[in-house]
């Protein structure tokens, strides 16, 4: 897969970020992911609450939400595996860089698309680390993981990306895409020196 042809990011993770920064400390990894799958359940379930009158939304995310929950129970699980608990939440800063790119006001049409967006950009930057982290880590067990995690965030990705698509009468999501993608390559410059997923 290619990132610069599916996903369109524009600045790829160094997979020296696995080798020096996240084998010396799996379990901040493994921690940080249990609460990115939390977050993203959190973020379908209020997609539902403010979108109810969109049943097709409503249906989506419902499914979404008891994906992640599953994803979730799974990184927990190989938590306690290792011997690890799972700890306190970890603020995820670069979700909340690309939260400040959003439409603050404007229609509740723009404000969809734009979370539609964000949920995407997420997404597909998941999905981007999760493939770096499968063919770098000398882990057997955690490279086979984050392939499968990997084609999963790739669907999620591409089904924001429709939504938003399906759901902007009067707004040129290709454009705001663009211009979502570019902010993000400006972002992660300062990132991928966490042993986080966004780190």
């Amino acid at each position: 897969m290619s990132e610069k042809t599916i996903l369109k990011l524009q600045l790829p993770t160094d997979p020296l970020w696995v080798k020096n920064v996240v084998e010396s400390n799996i379990e901040e990894l493994l921690t940080d992911h249990a609460y990115c799958e939390q977050k993203a359940a959190s973020n379908a379930i209020t997609l539902i609450i403010q979108n109810p009158n969109l049943s097709d939304i409503v249906q989506e995310m419902i499914a979404l939400a008891q994906e992640e929950m599953e994803h979730f129970k799974m990184v927990h699980e190989l938590l306690l595996k290792r011997g690890f608990i799972l700890g306190k939440e970890r603020r995820d800063n670069y979700v909340n860089e690309l939260r400040k790119y959003m439409i603050v006001g404007g229609s509740r049409e723009q404000q969809l698309v734009d979370r539609l967006l964000l949920s995407a950009m997420i997404e597909a930057r998941s999905c981007e680390r999760f493939k770096v982290l499968s063919e770098n880590i000398n882990d057997e067990e955690l490279s086979v993981f984050y392939h499968e995690l990997m084609i999963s965030e790739a669907t999620h990705y591409a089904m924001f990306l429709r939504l938003a698509r399906k759901h902007a009468s009067g707004i040129d999501v290709d454009a705001r895409w663009a211009e979502f993608l570019a902010y993000e390559a400006r972002v992660i410059q300062n990132y991928g020196k966490g042993e986080t997923v966004h780190g």
